[in-house]
């Protein structure tokens, strides 16, 4: 089924499933950090921005790949020091098992590093902490935006 829509003669069809009670559907992003105080605020800060919905958080490396099996989300932010399984080996398994899902790495690591372990590690994008919130909403929003 499709909802029709029409602005300025300009008519289109949106496939029904993209919207929920009339409204399009927020895409979901699991977050893994060790830090609740992390994964707290970039909860809060995503969810702030209209289209985006936390479905769940994961406190390492091993916990987010079973917690992606269940919920299957739209993008994965992980950080990158993190105990049991740190994030790039987690990035590495997810890749394998998920290689359409975006993942982000999240860390101190300035971008030169992060560009060499992003190739290293198969990861969408290096994001450095220090560069901040805002930045990553903008690259989340690029990235789902372009699957």
């Amino acid at each position: 089924m499709y909802l029709f829509y029409a602005a300025k003669d300009i008519h289109f069809e949106v496939p029904e499933k993209l919207f929920a009670h009339g409204e399009r559907m927020s895409k979901s992003i699991l977050i893994a950090d060790d830090h609740e105080t992390t994964r707290s605020l970039i909860r809060s800060f995503l969810e702030s921005k209209e289209g985006f919905e936390v479905c769940g958080e994961a406190v390492d490396g091993v916990d987010v790949i079973e917690k992606a099996k269940d919920l299957k989300p739209d993008l994965i932010i992980l950080n990158l020091a993190m105990p049991r399984m740190n994030g790039a080996a987690a990035a590495s398994v997810l890749k394998r098992t998920m290689p359409n899902v975006p993942i982000i790495l999240f860390t101190m690591y300035d971008e030169v590093m992060g560009k060499a372990l992003a190739a290293a590690v198969h990861v969408d994008l290096v994001l450095a902490k220090p560069n901040g919130l805002h930045e990553m909403v903008a690259h989340v929003h690029d990235l789902l935006v372009s699957e």
